[in-house]
């Protein structure tokens, strides 16, 4: 979802702010850079560890409730220049001379977070790790299923997933640093995500102090306001069911279908940096399979389905939300992924024509400051050797190592994987820098289908999900550090810098994530269909190693014709949108987002479309305040219930319960 989630408050930035930052400023602060050693600093690594882990905590709960995370790049940077002005600030009050606070160091830390963070959305903590588990085993039909035995169980530990993440995830830093250079200064691609973050940093450090210190009294405001909210809440929510997250807004009918306000001012956060679009697809979503579908399907209980099976069952109504939303999400990826992959071939076919690499994209090449951040960025280069020796190392150190944690993926699964990684990883990254979609969950999938059917059914579907997880964490970890490598390049922070930086922060994530993911899995009920944290991927990744494994066996009646319309569905709103009017196209919804709510309900869809609507007025009234503001008071919306989320992890645990429970029934 990340791909989608761009808010357009950054585009607006890149293109009201693209010339202005990236002129005169860099002049002035090419003559004065430090080298990269100087560009990380102790301050800096404590930033990141701090802010890496409050959002590694944030995203975990993302993860686990509804499984949509917003891009936090930019929430990274602007909390990182709040913390360290804040801090320089305060001991220049008590007479302490500190460093100027620089656009590089910023940099580094935003990448150090960014890479942390990503490790616990991409890791699979709410999806094919967690997917691993007894109670998704039993949610995905237990033994009545062909394929889904016993022996494909593996519970949770921190002990193997941190294993595991060092192992898949530190690979993805060596695959493409030979090709940054192509990647950056050759081909010229824009990495979107990461040209916005670098606005706004060098808008951080060019424009004085008076926006910042509105985006900081802005965010501490929503952050404030966010974080006892969730802590008034709390008090009311002493059994199941109970307080706010539960207020029939609509009216109870459309309580128990899933359509209510549940005041969490993170998804109306999350809402107000997510593109309209999205949100929109979202509600879409909702309404066709909450408001239509799964009513008239619930009516056919006894002719399409048994009535006596419960409907968590995957031979019940559970099994038409479960496999509908994969259709919508493999319809939408495959799309994607055929239409990048396209874009890709035909651009670097042209290149190679051209006998041009660096006549792309129409930038011209005599502008002085182009130049000198790509003298920058390659005065510091990176040995090829590094990257070789690197990826080798650790491959023969994965195949050796991951059939210990995993004995179904034989060393050989693992082997062809990593023969095959690089390719993949850089066709990504460079649809990535083109479209700004970084597509490896989609390479995932394509692991996951490839090592299932290869595996067979005793053993193929714990193979299949962590061959999922070996793919996804190479390709993206390596395409968000060409994302990086994009913001360094227009910061002018050094390489070597940001490659250090992005390693930190991977050991960072590899540490907190598991430790944050456990701190939720004991403290709640992980994986309730009809709780809080709904996890809705787990079983959805469950499902799709079982479809590799067994074929379409394991549908329920009619449901293989529903997922061929939604497969068709998603592939012809995508077809719509690409060639028709832009008019017309840009009200077409997103497929993956509909996806979502099919699964868990619409409560979340209402709650980021009231931080859409927020962002529509708020742009209507004041579009530069807007434009200034809205990824300030966001970030805090998010930041401060997601903090409450650590005091109220660590009641449960402690098995301190809420002293009232606040419910509503009929009159």
């Amino acid at each position: 979802m990340n791909s989608e989630n761009e808010s357009n408050v950054k585009k607006e930035i890149i293109e009201r702010d693209e010339f202005d930052d990236q002129g005169t400023h860099e002049d002035d602060d090419s003559k004065r850079l430090q080298p990269w050693h100087n560009q990380i600093t102790i301050r800096g690594v404590v930033a990141s560890i701090l802010i890496g882990s409050l959002f590694s905590v944030i995203a975990m709960k993302l993860n686990l409730t509804t499984g949509i995370t917003p891009n936090l790049n930019v929430s990274a940077a602007l909390l990182a220049f709040i913390l360290i002005t804040t801090w320089t600030k305060f001991l220049s009050k008590i007479g302490i001379v500190s460093a100027p606070f620089t656009k590089q160091e910023n940099t580094m830390i935003q990448t150090c977070v960014v890479a942390c963070y990503s490790i616990a959305v991409g890791g699979g903590f709410g999806s094919y790790l967690l997917g691993m588990n007894r109670k998704t085993y039993e949610q995905s039909g237990g033994t009545s299923i062909i394929g889904n035995s016993p022996s494909n169980i593996k519970e949770p530990a921190i002990g193997w997933m941190t294993g595991f993440l060092f192992l898949v995830c530190f690979i993805g830093l060596f695959v493409l640093i030979p090709l940054r250079k192509i990647l950056i200064i050759d081909y010229k691609l824009t990495f979107p995500s990461g040209m916005a973050t670098a606005v706004l940093i060098n808008g951080f450090h060019s424009r004085g102090d008076k926006m910042a210190k509105k985006q900081v009294k802005g965010f501490i405001k929503s952050f404030c306001s966010s974080f006892v909210w969730g802590f008034f809440q709390w008090f009311y929510t002493a059994k199941e069911g109970c307080g706010f997250v539960q207020f029939p807004t609509f009216g109870l009918q459309a309580w128990k279908q899933t359509f209510y306000f549940d005041f969490s001012l993170t998804y109306v956060g999350t809402g107000m940096i997510c593109s309209h679009i999205v949100n929109l697809s979202l509600l879409f979503g909702a309404v066709l399979s909450y408001g239509i579908m799964w009513p008239l399907i619930r009516n056919l209980k006894g002719d399409w389905f048994p009535a006596a099976i419960p409907e968590s069952s995957m031979k019940s109504l559970n099994g038409y939300k479960v496999f509908i939303s994969i259709a919508l999400l493999l319809g939408d990826g495959l799309y994607n992924f055929v239409k990048i992959l396209r874009v890709t071939i035909i651009n670097i076919h042209g290149r190679f024509n051209s006998k041009n690499l660096n006549s792309a994209g129409g930038v011209n090449q005599d502008n002085l400051s182009d130049l000198r951040k790509d003298e920058v960025f390659i005065k510091e280069s990176i040995p090829l050797w590094v990257g070789a020796v690197g990826y080798v190392t650790l491959a023969i150190i994965s195949i050796i190592g991951i059939p210990f944690i995993f004995p179904d993926l034989k060393w050989y699964f693992v082997l062809v994987a990593y023969i095959f990684a690089p390719s993949l990883a850089f066709c990504n990254a460079y649809g990535a820098g083109l479209t700004d979609i970084n597509m490896s969950y989609n390479y995932g999938k394509v692991g996951l289908f490839t090592i299932a059917a290869w595996s067979g059914k005793e053993h193929g579907v714990i193979a299949a999900m962590a061959a999922c997880g070996l793919f996804k964490s190479i390709i993206n970890v390596s395409c968000i550090l060409m994302q990086d490598f994009k913001t360094g390049h227009l910061t002018l922070t050094s390489p070597r810098a940001m490659l250090l930086s992005q390693a930190i922060g991977t050991a960072l994530g590899c540490i907190v994530s598991p430790l944050s993911f456990f701190l939720f899995y004991k403290a709640f009920d992980i994986g309730n269909p009809d709780g809080e944290f709904k996890a809705p991927y787990a079983i959805i990744y469950r499902n799709l190693a079982i479809i590799g494994v067994q074929g379409f066996s394991a549908l329920p009646q009619h449901c293989l014709q529903l997922c061929y319309g939604f497969f068709a569905f998603a592939i012809g709103v995508n077809l719509v949108k690409d060639f028709s009017p832009g008019r017309v196209g840009k009200w077409m919804p997103i497929p993956t987002a509909m996806a979502v709510p099919f699964l868990i309900g619409g409560y979340f869809a209402i709650d980021m479309c009231v931080g859409t609507l927020v962002v529509f007025v708020w742009q209507k009234l004041n579009p530069k305040k807007a434009e200034m503001m809205v990824p300030a008071v966001a970030s805090g919306l998010i930041c401060g219930e997601g903090i409450w989320s650590l005091p109220a992890s660590v009641l449960g645990l402690a098995k301190i319960n809420p002293p009232i429970c606040m419910k509503f029934l009929p009159g």
